[in-house]
């Protein structure tokens, strides 16, 4: 069953061999990578939205090296346990998180607004559909989805919402109160604690909660594990280039990431 919605009038996409068309002869085609771009233009704010190609590079670095793998773990063991068949990976980025989901579902949308992402996501797994997409207009079917996941991404509550089916699920995945703890102090002059809770607080007119945990990755990290890291945050841009450039002078560095895991309920 196909569940990619046009983005232009919303009818359902069919796949025929390497394209995909809708009632309405709008048509798009899969890259030679394996995805496809649903991200029309009238849709668009940049040219080039999303993580810029340095940072998808560093997120995939530092990925493989298995520093999160406690969280990839974690999260497929949920998936596992809600017994689900359609998943839609908000944000997915270049797929690390998605490729492991994937084994535990029947179909696995991921979709993000970073072309360049979803370029290097596309080589990882192919039997997972690869789009690139905004989370403005998720381009999924109506109530078609058991569980939405979102990592570090945006919640579109009221797309999340509508491609969900009664009583389907979304996964929220966010830094905890103390993650990266160290490294945030290296580099900015006061540091806030992370407040997960805030989600919470933001769904709960929709959504139920139904479990939570967190989830901790100690690490120590070697200079270039370091740089990647940073390269990949928010961080590398926010932080004063004189406290980044110290901080990546370091040979070793230990570092705690946390995080915090939540599972709703579509009320």
């Amino acid at each position: 069953m196909n569940l990619l919605m046009c983005p232009v009038c919303r009818e359902a996409l069919q796949l025929t061999e390497k394209t995909w068309r809708c009632a309405n002869h709008h048509s798009y085609d899969v890259a030679k990578q394996g995805y496809v771009n649903l991200h029309v233009v009238q849709h668009k704010h940049s040219k080039n939205p999303g993580d810029t190609p340095e940072s998808v590079q560093a997120r995939r670095a530092f990925l493989s090296a298995g520093f999160y793998a406690p969280l990839q773990q974690a999260v497929v063991k949920k998936i596992r346990e809600l017994r689900i068949e359609n998943l839609l990976d908000i944000g997915c980025g270049e797929g690390y998180y998605t490729n492991a989901m994937q084994a535990e579902v029947l179909q696995c949308i991921g979709v993000d607004i970073a072309k360049n992402a979803v370029q290097v996501a596309a080589k990882l797994n192919k039997n997972v559909t690869w789009v690139v997409g905004t989370g403005a207009t998720l381009p999924v079917l109506d109530h078609s989805i058991d569980l939405c996941s979102s990592l570090f991404s945006p919640i579109p509550k009221q797309e999340i919402l509508r491609v969900l089916k009664p009583e389907a699920y979304l996964m929220v995945v966010t830094p905890a109160t103390e993650h990266l703890y160290a490294m945030r102090e290296a580099l900015f002059e006061t540091v806030n604690p992370h407040e997960p809770h805030k989600f919470v607080e933001q769904l709960q007119d929709s959504f139920e909660l139904v479990d939570e945990s967190i989830v901790e990755a100690p690490f120590s990290l070697s200079q270039a594990d370091l740089k990647n890291l940073i390269a990949m945050t928010p961080y590398a841009y926010k932080a004063k280039p004189e406290r980044r450039q110290v901080l990546e002078q370091l040979e070793q560095f230990e570092l705690k990431a946390q995080f915090q895991i939540y599972v709703f309920k579509k009320k």
